[in-house]
């Protein structure tokens, strides 16, 4: 993977998040804005991160990822993004479709619901203040969200790579034995609510930790490596360039804190 020529994304304009209402904390962990207020914004790369949006961009609501590799999006001057984070294996019943499906994908929601889409949001007014749309958008999604809307049993895999399998344990047997899932039902099922399969998922989680890492310790790179899980800095060094298309160090000099 050769080295990006853009930047990544939060460190072009203004990025904010917080959790979304609690009215739908099970089918999405968080609500983030990004204001794009540069004449002339760089190309944006968007980094793997193991999640899957609902974004509103231009008046009209997408879906983004989940995705494999970083991804480089022009945005024009100006440009507001509102962005509902899925939670861990919501997105898949919540959007009526397979999460493999999506990968590396950006489709505009009315793709998928046809007309019902752009009924959904017909009354949403983007010429309102960011803030007030952001309500307006947790109005709508608060009508459609469903306590069945997560599969709890791959939110717990989650978690459960999220955190690590237990040093030495081969993450597929280890995996598999905790959920009482067999090999190849599991990994159906991690297909259906993440697009990929655990070692991936494992892979893209063990580089976000990483990076949450740096933003609260001075350790050298190569302590944070093994803090992180990787073998060793080398290992680090071409994983950061597969998933992230920078090298460790300079995507932490350009990124703001995780």
């Amino acid at each position: 993977m050769a080295v990006q020529t853009g930047v990544p994304a939060r460190a072009v304009g203004g990025f904010r998040e917080r959790p979304t209402i609690p009215a739908l904390h099970d089918c999405f962990s968080a609500v983030w804005v990004h204001e794009l207020r540069t004449a002339a914004p760089p190309p944006l790369v968007i980094c793997p991160d193991a999640t899957i949006d609902l974004q509103w961009i231009d008046g009209k609501l997408r879906v983004a990822g989940p995705d494999l590799d970083p991804k480089t999006e022009a945005l024009p001057a100006d440009t507001t993004v509102i962005g509902f984070r899925f939670s861990p294996a919501a997105a898949s019943t919540w959007l009526g479709i397979s999460a493999s499906e999506l990968v590396g994908q950006r489709v505009a929601l009315e793709d998928l619901w046809g007309r019902r889409a752009k009924a959904l949001t017909a009354n949403i007014r983007s010429r309102d203040s960011t803030d007030a749309v952001v309500t307006s958008l947790e109005a709508l999604l608060m009508g459609l969200a469903s306590p069945r809307d997560a599969d709890h049993t791959m939110r717990a895999a989650f978690r459960l790579i999220e955190a690590g399998p237990p040093p030495g344990a081969p993450l597929i047997p280890w995996l598999a034995r905790s959920l009482a899932m067999n090999e190849r039902t599991m990994r159906r099922r991690f297909h259906e609510c993440f697009g990929y399969g655990p070692k991936t998922l494992d892979r893209i989680l063990r580089y976000q930790r990483f990076l949450r890492l740096t933003a609260t310790s001075h350790s050298s790179t190569a302590i944070l490596a093994s803090e992180a899980g990787y073998s060793d800095q080398a290992h680090l060094v071409r994983e950061s360039r597969r998933i992230s298309g920078f090298t460790p160090k300079r995507h932490v000099r350009t990124a703001p804190a995780q």
